[in-house]
């Protein structure tokens, strides 16, 4: 254990660096959005009332009250999210290819160890997964700082209150990095999480076959993604299969279940007998 978290712990110092910019630049970009879709809302506000003599009733009724919402749909709080997860995804690559990169091939240091190799596989695991959360972390404080910041800038009559779980569920996009419910904040990153340990168990089996492992590779990430689809897949194709949706959400989280062990178990053999130093 205290190997495993010395590893993660070296895992995460690696990208520590690279993963504050993404931080601070989240931070910023979202936060001067607020700012800016509050003041292109009120200066439409005050050219209609006092240039065009609108009242403000009217102008609520013709634009609507301004919400979170409206930042949301925006390029300032959808763009550092979208470069944040494209950041991460690149990353989830070179967490392992990096390692093979260079005159001194840093993988074999790692994998000379003394502790099991398998440890290493959770360790980028556990460091990819922990970044993911900080930023969603994160991302919940902006939201409601944003929500203060509106309130400041914003007269109330102009105004729509909206909390954190109301943006999640009217901002379909939010949604699905931010649910609603607990429940399935565990599902939807428990998922995330099995995709992670599919790709780590990829990228052992392209570097264990080379040209050959590219082929497996694919092939395996397409079988485990078949095999935790097919309930829908059959559902899709006959339609005498109906379940009901305790039962879909049991038989989803026994085949999420079954790809992950079989993806570590996979990893450690790849990881004991065929990467040799």
């Amino acid at each position: 254990m205290k190997s495993y978290l010395r590893l993660t712990e070296f895992e995460l110092g690696r990208f520590f660096k690279f993963y504050f910019v993404l931080i601070g630049l989240t931070i910023v970009t979202q936060l001067i959005g607020v700012v800016a879709v509050s003041k292109q809302y009120m200066n439409e506000a005050n050219e209609a009332i006092f240039q065009e003599g609108m009242s403000k009733q009217d102008f609520i009724e013709q634009s609507e009250p301004i919400s979170l919402l409206d930042w949301a749909n925006s390029i300032w709080f959808l763009g550092p999210i979208a470069f944040c997860i494209a950041t991460l995804l690149i990353y989830m690559f070179l967490i392992w290819y990096r390692d093979w990169l260079g005159e001194n091939t840093f993988i074999y240091r790692l994998l000379m160890l003394p502790t099991q190799r398998i440890n290493l596989f959770f360790a980028k695991a556990t460091a990819i997964f922990a970044m993911v959360l900080g930023l969603v972390a994160l991302q919940v404080l902006l939201i409601f700082i944003a929500g203060i910041v509106l309130e400041w800038m914003v007269p109330n009559e102009f105004m729509s209150a909206m909390s954190v779980i109301d943006l999640s569920i009217n901002f379909p996009y939010l949604h699905t990095i931010l649910p609603a419910t607990f429940t399935e904040f565990v599902l939807y990153y428990s998922t995330g999480l099995m995709a992670v340990f599919v790709f780590f168990t990829a990228i052992l089996i392209e570097r264990s076959y080379r040209w050959k492992g590219l082929i497996f590779a694919i092939g395996y990430v397409a079988l485990a993604t078949v095999f935790f689809m097919s309930p829908f897949i059959v559902s899709m194709i006959s339609e005498e299969v109906s379940l009901y949706p305790l039962e879909w959400l049991t038989v989803q989280i026994i085949l999420g279940l079954i790809v992950m062990v079989g993806s570590v178990v996979v990893s450690n053999y790849l990881l004991a007998k065929k990467i040799t130093v």
